[in-house]
């Protein structure tokens, strides 16, 4: 069954309206963390579970939910994913302590990460003309929600306080969820195999990385070394367990196959590490460093969303006409280019140099993201792309939760400038990895061949 031209319109906006729930969850928390911290009684290292949480249970939901779909049907999933992330909007604004709302954090992310791979089944069976046009709008409603998040979430705190945060999601739910009632197309359910998931896999992916965010957020007092052998104990369990699976959670033999894609992740991890740390950094240093409200501090973080957005055209008929590797050798330039200047930036500096600033880190943003998933599709067989996306969200995930680690360590006890500093010398080091990633890519042909 496909679906008619004329309701295409309505059945891309339907799923749009779910996919775009996990970016916009993910990003509108960046103007929050400061509110939460005071409201909790937190440091900002425990505030950052905030970030590191949504993002961790996203990693390890979406390659199962997509299974899931599979197995249970795209629209069952879909609408499952919108009544989890409903339950947890609900009870986030009521939480009683930390614990529980980082509960309700992992909840949501867990079901708007149900929201995506359902949706891309239903676009992939069921529209036959112009699907790239459908995924491409789709895509414009995920990258245009995590860029207006912090934007969105200032003016909503400032007037309604952080629980509206997560009320400002029902308009959203309630409408994708009548829509997806009435017009998504019901698909008979596969073979229910639950065997096919790798639940070992994925619980020590989670041991792995949990030990690893508590040790890196240690390293700011006392280390925790017990953390470090439990990151080390899970690393290696994990990886000689996934050796031996058929259907593993990450394809580690693969990426010893094809060495042009690992190191593609390891540069994606890295883009990623580098500007979710502005992206996180810069709402909590505007409000307790240079005190600017929450609606203030969205409206600033509009020129590093709002650049990105800009840019990424351009970057896409750089694409067209050269391939991937040149506009992302411009990106990882311009992304080296903004962190050196934001060690210019001084306590005496105007809001107009750090606008600047900004702006030229989210045009690095905008190059990157599309180079960096054309580059992938470049180099991995078409057999392979459904694989080679699913480690690519990986890779995403975790950039931001080690971002979020790097920021709880320089921002845990006092922030000021010379902290802002400290992180874009950490950061200045991944920049130049990310260039020489860049320079050392295979051109198209190469990779092709």
């Amino acid at each position: 069954m496909t679906v008619k031209t004329q309701k295409t319109w309505l059945f891309v906006l339907t799923i749009g309206l779910g996919t775009l729930l996990n970016p916009l969850n993910s990003s509108m928390i960046s103007v929050a963390l400061t509110r939460m911290q005071h409201e909790f009684a937190l440091t900002f290292a425990d505030a950052s579970w905030l970030i590191s949480v949504f993002y961790l249970a996203s990693a390890a939901g979406q390659p199962v939910m997509g299974k899931l779909s599979d197995m249970f049907g795209p629209k069952k999933l879909f609408l499952a994913g919108l009544f989890l992330v409903a339950c947890s909007a609900l009870l986030a604004p009521f939480s009683p302590n930390f614990p529980f709302l980082l509960g309700c954090r992992a909840l949501m992310a867990i079901g708007s990460s149900t929201l995506f791979p359902s949706g891309m089944s239903m676009v992939r069976t069921h529209i036959t003309e112009g699907q790239a046009k459908a995924l491409a709008t789709l895509s414009i409603f995920a990258s245009t929600s995590a860029a207006f998040g912090p934007s969105i979430g200032g003016f909503l705190i400032e007037s309604w306080d952080w629980p509206s945060i997560f009320l400002v999601n029902f308009p959203f739910i309630i409408a994708a969820f009548i829509m997806a009632i009435f017009i998504l197309p019901n698909t008979g359910q596969g073979k229910i195999e639950l065997g096919r998931i790798d639940f070992i896999g994925i619980i020590l992916f989670i041991f792995t990385i949990i030990g690893l965010i508590l040790f890196l957020l240690s390293l700011e007092n006392n280390i925790h070394w017990w953390a470090l052998g439990i990151f080390l104990l899970g690393a290696i369990s994990f990886y000689y367990y996934e050796k031996r699976q058929k259907e593993p959670f990450i394809d580690l033999p693969s990426l010893k196959r094809n060495p042009t894609v690992s190191l593609i992740y390891l540069q994606f991890i890295s883009i990623n590490l580098v500007y979710y740390c502005y992206f996180f950094g810069f709402p909590t240093f505007l409000q307790q460093v240079h005190h600017y409200s929450e609606r203030n501090t969205g409206l600033i973080m509009l020129a590093l969303a709002g650049a990105g957005v800009i840019i990424a055209p351009i970057a896409g008929r750089m694409i067209d006409q050269h391939g991937s590797k040149r506009p992302l050798i411009v990106g990882a330039i311009i992304l080296f280019i903004g962190t050196a200047l934001l060690l210019t930036l001084q306590e005496s500096s105007s809001l107009l140099w750090l606008l600047v600033i900004m702006a030229v880190l989210g045009m690095s943003n905008g190059f990157n993201n599309i180079s960096m998933q054309t580059a992938l599709y470049e180099h991995v067989k078409p057999e392979d792309t459904g694989s080679a996306s699913g480690l690519f969200q990986t890779s995403r995930y975790l950039g931001s939760i080690l971002s979020s680690s790097l920021l709880g360590i320089a921002f845990n006890r006092h922030l000021d400038t010379q902290h802002l500093h400290n992180v874009a010398l950490i950061c200045l080091i991944f920049c130049l990895l990310v260039v020489i990633l860049a320079i050392r890519l295979p051109g198209r042909k190469q990779g092709l061949s």
